[in-house]
């Protein structure tokens, strides 16, 4: 299967009212086709097609989605075309988002009760009309409203009154303040931008873990620093101690035999690989572990995305600052605090600083890509795209490969979790 690559494709994150990641809205579309016209001038041929789906087939559902539901919308000519009929991964993980506006017949009715005896799940994009009679509500897991629309606060009462069993996915949540004015509201999943806002109010201190992974930190991000203080500061923190001796002696660095030294495992590794090791091990395992795990998981693979971008911008030289602007982009939410003062927590170049404090410089002009790239904004990442001379499957390759390295990332530390437990269990 020969598998286009000049895709753009990206998950968004759906939270319950715990700021728990709980399913993934696919937004995708044909580099070949996001260009500023109207739809009505759009190519035909585009009503027929996914563009996403091909690289779903080949790639799974598991570096978009993991193992939560992904919401994938499908028009009525699509939906006819027996688009989802073709054999895709983790089908049970699938949403297939329908209009509320589709026409009813037998054909519709046998191909929703194909549907559902794959295992996937029905989502009604909008309110129907004809509300609780629609013929869709008998199969309907979810029903998706823009929060943005003059009638959500009266089709939302509505749902929750008559179709309580029907979740409900609240798109274009706009800041954290509507967000919260949700708490109390159940079996609802949101959307927005409100869960990369800075979060400042009532900021707590930052617990001594934390202290400490970022006085690390600051260590790594000197142009030459000490491995010998670098040990020092590790061996002060059991939880740092363990993931470095897990990393240095895992399978992959092939040594022959255990490093038990905190001092050695250092001096084997060198300034490179502990610098790429403790930015990955205290993002993942300090500094974001009282914030959602989305944070965490959207930090790195800004970071890996901007990394790989670099050559397409011609930065090359400037790889590892732009992998830091990434990690470092969400600093302020999980920090509570205004960036400004965030940023001063870590030791970073003039560069990042101007990146993420600023917003400008050399690096700004990636980042802000990568903003409107995991928004979906297609308009914009076209023109800035032709702009620069970046073709729609280089940038396809950059981001899909980010996402493939960190649900790697997440199935090395899962294996390294189960070989624990079991060493663990032997020793008992």
């Amino acid at each position: 299967m020969v598998v286009k690559m000049n895709v753009f494709i990206v998950a968004i994150p759906l939270f319950d009212n715990e700021m728990t990641v709980k399913g993934y809205q696919l937004q995708d579309k044909d580099a070949d086709m996001a260009v500023i016209v109207r739809d009505d001038f759009r190519d035909r041929n585009e009503e027929f097609d996914l563009p996403g789906l091909d690289l779903i087939k080949k790639v799974g559902v598991e570096p978009f989605a993991m193992d939560m539901p992904l919401f994938v919308e499908i028009n009525q000519l699509q939906f006819l075309a027996g688009i989802f009929e073709t054999k895709i991964p983790a089908p049970n993980n699938l949403v297939w988002a329908l209009s509320s506006r589709m026409k009813f017949n037998d054909i519709v009715l046998d191909k929703l009760d194909n549907l559902k005896s794959q295992g996937s799940k029905i989502a009604i994009n909008g309110y129907p009309k004809d509300g609780i009679d629609n013929y869709l509500i008998t199969y309907a897991d979810y029903i998706i409203l823009n929060y943005n629309d003059d009638n959500f606060k009266k089709e939302f009462e509505d749902i929750k009154k008559n179709m309580r069993k029907i979740c409900v996915v609240v798109t274009n949540i706009p800041d954290i303040e509507t967000y919260n004015s949700f708490s109390n509201v159940k079996n609802t999943l949101f959307t927005g931008q409100f869960y990369n806002n800075p979060i400042t109010d009532d900021a707590d201190e930052i617990v001594p873990v934390k202290v400490n992974a970022l006085r690390l930190m600051k260590q790594i991000n000197e142009d030459d620093f000490e491995l010998t203080e670098i040990a020092q500061i590790i061996e002060r923190d059991p939880a740092l101690s363990i993931s470095l001796l897990r990393s240095i002696n895992s399978k992959a660095l092939g040594l022959g035999h255990q490093v038990t030294s905190i001092k050695n495992a250092v001096a084997i590794l060198g300034q490179k690989e502990v610098r790429r090791w403790a930015t990955i091990a205290i993002s993942i395992s300090f500094l974001a572990d009282d914030r959602p795990g989305e944070i965490t998981k959207l930090s790195l693979v800004r970071a890996r995305f901007a990394e790989n971008l670099a050559p397409l911008f011609e930065k090359g030289v400037f790889q590892h600052s732009l992998f830091m602007a990434g990690l470092f982009s969400l600093l302020d939410v999980i920090l509570k605090k205004p960036m400004e003062e965030a940023i001063k927590e870590v030791a970073v170049d003039n560069m990042v600083y101007a990146a993420l404090v600023e917003k400008k410089g050399v690096l700004f002009k990636v980042l802000d890509f990568i903003y409107k790239y995991e928004h979906a904004d297609w308009n914009n990442i076209s023109i800035i795209m032709i702009q620069n001379n970046i073709s729609g499957e280089d940038v396809n390759k950059a981001f899909v490969e980010a996402l493939v390295w960190y649900h790697q990332l997440l199935i090395s530390i899962d294996e390294e979790k189960a070989e624990s437990e079991m060493v663990e269990e032997k020793s008992e």
